[in-house]
């Protein structure tokens, strides 16, 4: 039995043209051969009826009065309601279909309400349903805890879900429907010029979901990257393939990739850099700053260490949390508001001298004042202001001639 999972955001299925052209990419995977079983996300956006942020505002500005557990009962319904929607359609095409819960699907999880973890994929009802049916059409985003408590998976669930029943099930490929071409070489929103991809292999897409680009979650990568299940990127209004996402040095589904220096640039916006500064023999200074943040469960990114003192971020909406706490420990840090992390990734920029010369060079040029930096094997991060965002991923896209990147055959190996 040949599976094909697809998954289908909320954008995807907001509306019935998406949901129609939606069922046509189902009918085209049976027509190949393929059992399919759909992975749906809650239908639309914040507005949107059944969506996830609506049911969400039914419960009141404060949720105050909420349980982890009641609120994960709530915010699982806009899946299930899709699944059921989406599973009728299929039928009214006269596609054998039928939909389950993500609890029904086999999806066992810890008890961490609102962001919990897959710790086993029971899914034999789900097998046995594929000798029966041609599509089984699933709602992402939620599974069951021991004690029979419904959870929900956290940000980017429903892509996560997928990822998982691609590998429980040993699908041919995870097909990922948005409502893009696929992976783009920057934002398309803010980089006219910006290209589509057709393959980035699985430690690239990762690094540039978690520097900012929101077409695929990381965690979805990271399981399907473990299975080595391929990932395609695609979008449900075009017949187009769309990006793989695939492994460098597999064969078959994931062939080598043709690496270059650079495949994309990422942003995150809306970031506070925070510095605190050490007193003489302050040793223990890293330590407690990175304890009390912890406690706080205030999440750091982009730190820098050293005898001085230390350099991290926080998202802005938990900058002046961050300062309280602080200040309240003794220090006195300085906060710089209103930046943004401007990320270049790429598998082939290991071990190859000047590109950290050349991120510099093309930022400099615009007058772009870089605050912090880093690097890793794959990727380079600068801190720049946020005004100064759209004018250095713009920088970086053209440094590395990224608008040309399909002629200079960043494609499959022949």
């Amino acid at each position: 039995m040949k599976i094909i999972i697809q998954k289908f955001g909320g954008t995807s299925l907001k509306d019935e043209n998406g949901r129609e052209l939606a069922a046509q990419h189902v009918r085209r995977a049976i027509s190949e051969g393929y059992k399919v079983v759909c992975v749906v996300s809650a239908m639309g956006r914040s507005g949107d009826p059944y969506a996830t942020d609506t049911l969400l505002r039914l419960l009141g500005e404060n949720n105050q009065h909420v349980e982890s557990r009641e609120y994960d009962l709530l915010l699982s319904c806009g899946e299930i309601i899709s699944s059921v929607v989406f599973s009728n359609l299929l039928k009214s095409k006269e596609i054998s279909a039928s939909a389950l819960t993500g609890s029904q699907a086999g999806f066992r999880t810890n008890d961490e309400h609102k962001n919990a973890r897959i710790t086993d994929m029971q899914c034999e009802r789900l097998q046995s349903m594929l000798g029966t049916y041609d599509a089984v059409v699933v709602a992402g985003f939620q599974g069951e805890a021991a004690n029979g408590d419904v959870t929900t998976l956290g940000r980017g669930g429903s892509d996560t879900s997928a990822s998982a029943l691609g590998a429980a099930l040993d699908a041919e490929y995870i097909d990922i429907f948005t409502d893009v071409e696929g992976v783009m070489t920057a934002d398309p929103r803010i980089v006219e010029d910006a290209q589509p991809l057709s393959v980035v292999t699985y430690n690239e897409i990762c690094n540039m979901a978690y520097q900012g680009a929101k077409v695929i979650h990381p965690r979805a990568v990271e399981i399907a990257m473990q299975a080595k299940v391929p990932l395609r990127i695609r979008s449900t209004y075009s017949e187009l393939p769309g990006t793989l996402v695939t492994s460098a040095t597999s064969k078959g589904a994931g062939r080598d990739v043709q690496d270059h220096v650079i495949t994309g640039i990422a942003h995150v916006p809306k970031v506070t850099q925070i510095k605190v500064f050490a007193k003489d023999a302050q040793y223990d200074l890293h330590t407690n700053v990175f304890k009390a943040m912890a406690k706080e469960q205030i999440s750091v990114d982009f730190f820098n260490i050293s005898p001085k003192g230390v350099v991290y971020t926080v998202m802005e909406n938990m900058a002046e949390h961050a300062e309280k706490v602080l200040r309240e420990h003794g220090y006195s840090p300085e906060i710089t508001r209103n930046c943004a992390k401007v990320s270049a990734v790429g598998a082939g920029m290991s071990g190859v001298p000047g590109v950290t010369a050349r991120i510099v060079e093309a930022l400099v040029n615009e007058n772009i004042q870089i605050l912090q930096s880093a690097d890793s094997h794959t990727t380079i991060w600068v801190l720049v202001r946020q005004d100064d965002m759209v004018k250095a991923v713009n920088a970086l896209h053209r440094a590395f001639e990224l608008h040309n990147i399909h002629s200079k055959g960043r494609q499959l190996s022949e």
